[in-house]
């Protein structure tokens, strides 16, 4: 099945979820105000363009056998979010934090080396997937109500492109299998929840960390690339791979410990103050 006409449905029927979501809280006079308003609507028209970039080339990639491509691309992504985190909402990492970024930036550099060219697929999904972060941060809207936004503007695209295969009597997926059609119908819940989920904690945690909480994504993709899909993974690469984890473990080691000492910050002053 084309990358494109999956695109499509993944689209209309986040699309459906969603809206069944804002019909059940009441929600759409908060929708019609959003899109009228011009500083929010900008932000969250951009984050629905990257993130329909993002479906595309992970579908595509997925279809011609580039899972172990997709996820370097998502293990990117967390490293994207630091340097963002840094560059545009000036967070700034512990010691710990920058040793995890370093083991972690290793470990991408010699799994990009492996694989031997400029890992466009993985490029893409990182910086795509980064900067939708990035918005999500910025942007201070209700997750169900954003996300309808998001999928509100895009949905035209899909229609008219659902439409046009209508019309070439080229489109495929009513030829599906009943199982098979099933899964792609839900895949609008699949793909909505995940994303509600990812814009709440993106508004409560440091992009930073929720950069690193990123990699059970990736790490997940590579044991299906293995197990499911039969793709073969270099000792090199997964070398590359060991130094992510040891990364993940360090970071999270180093949040722990800032954590306990900004908590024991707060009930040293408020032991003061009595």
């Amino acid at each position: 099945m084309p990358a494109g006409e999956i695109l499509s449905h993944r689209i209309i029927w986040s699309f459906v979820f969603v809206a069944g979501l804002i019909s059940l809280q009441r929600r759409w006079r908060e929708l019609s105000v959003l899109f009228k308003n011009r500083a929010t609507l900008l932000p969250l028209i951009a984050s629905s363009l990257l993130i329909s970039v993002n479906w595309l080339v992970f579908i595509w990639a997925v279809n011609n056998g580039h899972v172990v491509e997709t996820s370097l691309g998502y293990y990117l992504t967390p490293l994207i979010n630091v340097a963002l985190a840094i560059g545009f909402l000036r967070e700034k990492p512990s010691g710990g934090q920058w040793l995890a970024i370093a083991l972690a930036g290793a470990g991408v550099v010699l799994v990009t080396i492996d694989y031997g060219s400029v890992p466009w697929v993985s490029l893409t999904l990182s910086i795509s997937f980064g900067l939708y972060g990035l918005f999500k941060k910025k942007v201070k809207v209700d997750s169900s109500v954003g996300l309808m936004t998001e999928t509100a503007i895009i949905v035209p695209a899909a229609l008219i492109y659902w439409s046009y295969l209508g019309v070439s009597d080229s489109a495929t997926a009513w030829t599906l299998p009943g199982g098979s059609l099933a899964l792609l119908l839900f895949s609008g819940a699949v793909t909505a929840l995940p994303l509600l989920l990812f814009a709440n904690a993106a508004k409560k945690l440091p992009l930073s960390l929720l950069g690193f909480i990123q990699y059970i994504g990736p790490t997940l993709t590579l044991i299906l690339s293995v197990t499911v899909f039969e793709e073969t993974v270099s000792h090199v690469t997964m070398i590359s791979f060991s130094l992510i984890w040891a990364a993940l473990i360090v970071y999270a080691a180093a949040s722990i410990r800032e954590a306990r000492i900004h908590a024991s910050t707060l009930n040293a002053r408020g032991g003061a103050s009595n």
